[in-house]
């Protein structure tokens, strides 16, 4: 049986206050990820997923625990790690003083690659993300798109096994996004490259995400594959419901229903409804709101969403178990 890529095991990380006082950023956590499959990290800001990443990338060193790439301790073997690695900063890290052929060639040759071979990939890349006529421009002249496919390409420049992007589709416009993860997942398919991902759409770890980590106060509070997570939630079917107000005595009228099992007020507008049965379970909602004073402006039955299942388990962080694949 082949080993892990990535092992992390009882992860720790504490931070000194300047009172003297401590604050545990990282608490106790593990996972690992296999070769080749897509991973992402969900939780609100402050959870403790930047600091947990950089203790993987070895720019913080852990309090305590164990961190392994390919089956070597990165503490013991930092370099190893990092020539593993490839990072995707939320960020515009590229250097905005050289050209976009520059900024691949200079990376290259930092991790130990000829000249002619530096040249050569960095033509190969800029041609694959569509950067080719713009290789010998400067970055700073560069759009925010531009210069995200511009730092993926740098990060797979020396092919690592392991590429991390935080928040790599932030302040994208949707065709730009989409090109970008067309990008990412042709790495995936065709090179194995194991993806570890962090962001705040939803959508894009429901698309592509083999296993998913809700990330609460520096614990992982449930891990698992999205039907496996699916199973936290009170149903996994949602009626979900937008009116023009939502008023105490609906609330009141829905939770006395036998055939509802929880309600979550998602805003001031939209509740999401958790049945006991899929069974007719459009016909018994729809005379509650048309009984209330209320204007239903949509309604509709469908799956738990990733979004729901974040919501339900960070808000019942005490009843959530680490699924699978911890």
């Amino acid at each position: 049986m082949t080993k892990p890529l990535l092992e992390v095991h009882n992860l720790r990380k504490v931070f000194k206050k300047a009172d003297g006082s401590q604050h545990v950023a990282v608490d106790d956590i593990s996972f690992h990820l296999e070769t080749g499959e897509i991973f992402s990290f969900l939780g609100p800001n402050g959870a403790g997923k930047s600091t947990t990443i950089n203790m993987i990338t070895t720019q913080l060193t852990p309090t305590s625990g164990t961190i392994k790439i390919a089956g070597r301790d990165i503490r013991t073997d930092p370099i190893n790690a990092r020539r593993k690695i490839g990072i995707v900063a939320q960020y515009n890290n590229l250097d905005r003083g050289l050209t976009a052929f520059e900024n691949l060639v200079y990376h290259g040759r930092y991790f130990g690659m000829t000249t002619q071979a530096a040249e050569q990939r960095a033509n190969e890349l800029l041609a694959d993300f569509g950067l080719s006529e713009w290789r010998q421009d400067y970055v700073k002249s560069f759009s925010g798109g531009m210069a995200q496919r511009l730092k993926i390409a740098r990060a797979i420049m020396h092919r690592p096994q392991l590429l991390f992007l935080d928040e790599p589709t932030t302040g994208l416009d949707p065709a730009y996004r989409e090109i970008l993860w067309d990008h990412v997942l042709r790495l995936n398919r065709q090179q194995q490259t194991t993806v570890f991902l962090t962001t705040h759409y939803m959508e894009e770890p429901e698309r592509f995400s083999d296993h998913v980590a809700i990330y609460q106060q520096g614990k992982i509070r449930a891990l698992g594959t999205i039907p496996e997570l699916r199973q936290l939630v009170p149903a996994a079917s949602i009626v979900y419901a937008t009116v023009d107000a939502v008023t105490a005595p609906l609330l009141q009228e829905l939770n006395q229903q036998p055939f509802i099992k929880e309600i979550l007020q998602k805003d001031e507008k939209n509740l999401a409804i958790f049945p006991n049965t899929d069974d007719q379970i459009l016909q018994q909602v729809l005379p509650i709101f048309e009984q209330q004073p209320v204007k239903l402006e949509n309604i509709r039955l469908s799956f738990a969403s990733l979004d729901d299942i974040f919501v339900h388990v960070t808000e019942h962080p005490t009843e959530m178990e680490v699924k699978a694949h911890a």
